[in-house]
């Protein structure tokens, strides 16, 4: 009795301790009883009161101790726990979440986050030559016959374990990190991403009252599961969210018969389909890493099949866009189109069955896209780099079809231009953030338009002279006039600053061995106007000036040092330019300068 008496009063002591660390606003109780837990934590018999905190614990805070030092114990290298009583917790953690399926959620994910510790750590741990910590999918099935809380248990299960298996930690040598990533991967891996998607189709053919959180929790928690499979880093390279556009998926070859299926491709083009916008973004996530899937996992007449099911699932999309307007979906899917550039060449692209109405339904998307410039201005980003690389692969394509880009291209170009330059009287009118002031994103986003607005020059450069040309009148007219307001000049100074950036950016994509002189001279158009321009703000400058404008102007004058003032530019087309820049340089003088 005496030994009870203890036990029980040791619990109730550790109770108010967990209390304490995590309910209190003071200070002082709180640093107290950390450290109080801290030693509890190096205390010999923990193991034993953890088990007791679990079995007899009244609080979901004691049982989240419990869980949080058992991963402590399990994970230590000095003096490690023997390899019988890390069977025995990892069979006792999933008999109580078993046997208890109204526990608080962050308890569930503080157990699950231990097994799936215990299985990284004891991978190749052996009992009579059997690898007893390699049972993942035995584990979870377990819990997949009965309710939908024990489904979305087994679930998150395997989650964990595709999340924290291929992360390096202090426990292991890197070396023996990659070893485990590596079998887990080539062991279970495609098991579970096979159990996933098999889990989804069964949930697709349901009527599921999706405003039922039992039901919608158990769907979202099985596309993590797929995502998670798919995002695996599966030859440990950990590639970082900025180098999201290059991204190549190194799907295992034994991984074949899942995208040699068109199947599993349309299973997630109808999750998108028939899913909420709290699920879908989920679904186009996983379509990014699909259409990510490295070339060489098919031979040429694969891929062609592959790419036509992808396209056709984009254009179905684009064709029933009602969910779009969600900013989740949008970002998602403006990622999606940057993927089948990136992944595939336009030689491939042009000669999918559909692909004259699929550019078209892109353009107009884009365009739109662009003209609500203050709508996911981060993912513009996306569609840009679609039709960069679009634009920068048309003098290599050897394929007959067209490629129709002559037509939609400058619609693009012309889009984002005038779009720039009406958003200068919104963002002054309604106090909003000036993207130019974001001069990262600016410079990525003018790196991009140089390429896009290099094809089919004619058009961009007359568009330029146009508004340049209109801006400037209308700037010179109001410095002129007595009554002109201050708003008034300041939005032509806005709009003639994305002119001087965009006229910077497009002479800065001039590619010397796809140049001609024609464009040369086009080159020499735009350039005269711009010096013209800094003539006339830098007589200004005792009165007044405009540190944007000034800025663009900079941005210019590198671009066209590099492009026609550099060592390595010919000379040719150096003195052409130059001696074209003088003879219109006077002539746009005298012509501004005329009475008439």
């Amino acid at each position: 009795w005496r030994g009870h008496f203890q036990h029980q009063s040791g619990l109730a002591q550790l109770e108010i301790l967990c209390k304490q660390l995590y309910e209190t606003t003071d200070t002082a109780v709180r640093l107290q009883a950390e450290k109080a837990l801290v030693e509890f934590t190096n205390s010999p018999d923990c193991l034993s009161k953890c088990q007791l905190l679990l079995e007899r614990g009244s609080s979901s805070y004691s049982q989240l101790l419990a869980a949080t030092c058992l991963s402590k114990l399990v994970s230590r290298t000095s003096n490690p726990l023997p390899l019988e009583q890390r069977i025995d917790i990892r069979n006792y953690v999933l008999n109580y979440l078993a046997t208890r399926p109204k526990l608080a959620a962050f308890v569930t994910q503080a157990l699950i986050q231990l097994y799936a510790r215990i299985t990284k750590l004891g991978w190749f741990d052996c009992q009579k030559d059997d690898y007893v910590f390699r049972n993942v999918i035995a584990d979870v099935t377990r819990f997949l016959q009965f309710s939908l809380t024990y489904c979305r248990i087994g679930c998150i299960t395997p989650i964990k374990a595709c999340a924290l298996l291929p992360q390096a930690d202090t426990t292991h040598p890197l070396t023996k990190h990659r070893k485990i990533a590596s079998s887990f991967r080539d062991s279970s891996l495609f098991d579970i991403f096979t159990l996933s998607c098999n889990l989804l189709k069964q949930a697709s053919g349901k009527n599921l009252n999706l405003n039922d959180e039992s039901q919608h929790g158990l769907l979202m928690q099985l596309l993590k599961l797929s995502y998670n499979c798919l995002n695996f880093d599966f030859i440990g390279t950990s590639t970082d969210e900025s180098s999201d556009d290059l991204c190549t998926v190194q799907i295992p070859t034994s991984w074949r018969s899942a995208f040699l299926d068109s199947s599993t491709l349309q299973l997630f083009f109808n999750l998108y389909h028939s899913l909420p916008p709290s699920l879908s973004p989920l679904v186009l996530s996983c379509l990014v890493q699909i259409a990510s899937v490295r070339r060489s996992l098919f031979n040429n007449a694969e891929r062609a099949k592959f790419l036509s099911h992808l396209v056709d699932g984009v254009k179905r999309i684009l064709a029933n866009p009602q969910c779009l307007p969600d900013p989740n979906n949008y970002h998602e899917f403006c990622r999606l189109l940057a993927r089948l550039k990136s992944n595939y060449q336009l030689g491939e692209l042009v000669k999918v069955e559909n692909y004259p109405e699929v550019i078209r339904l892109i353009a107009n998307f884009t365009v739109t896209s662009l003209q609500h410039w203050e709508f996911a201005p981060n993912s513009v980003h996306y569609l840009l780099s679609l039709w960069q690389r679009l634009a920068a692969s048309v003098p290599y394509v050897k394929a007959t079809e067209p490629h129709l880009l002559e037509t939609y291209t400058p619609e693009v170009t012309k889009a984002y231009i005038t779009s720039r330059l009406e958003s200068v009287h919104v963002i002054l009118r309604d106090g909003l953030e000036d993207p130019l002031d974001d001069a990262g994103l600016v410079q990525q986003q003018l790196d991009q338009l140089s390429t896009i607005g290099r094809c089919e020059y004619e058009k961009t450069c007359a568009l330029l002279v146009q508004l340049f040309d209109q801006a400037a009148q209308t700037y010179q007219e109001l410095l002129q006039s007595t009554n002109s307001s201050a708003v008034d000049v300041t939005v032509q100074e806005g709009r003639l600053t994305w002119l001087v950036y965009i006229i910077g950016a497009v002479i800065g994509g001039r590619v010397s061995f796809a140049s001609t002189d024609e464009q040369d001279a086009m080159d020499g158009e735009l350039v005269c106007r711009v010096l013209q321009l800094m003539n006339l703000t830098d007589s200004r400058l005792a009165q007044a000036g405009n540190e944007r404008l000034e800025l663009a102007m900079l941005s210019f004058f590198e671009q066209f040092r590099k492009i026609y003032i550099g060592d390595q530019v010919q000379k040719s087309s150096k003195s052409d330019v130059v001696s074209d820049f003088f003879r219109l340089n006077l002539f746009w003088e005298n012509s501004i300068n005329s009475p008439n």
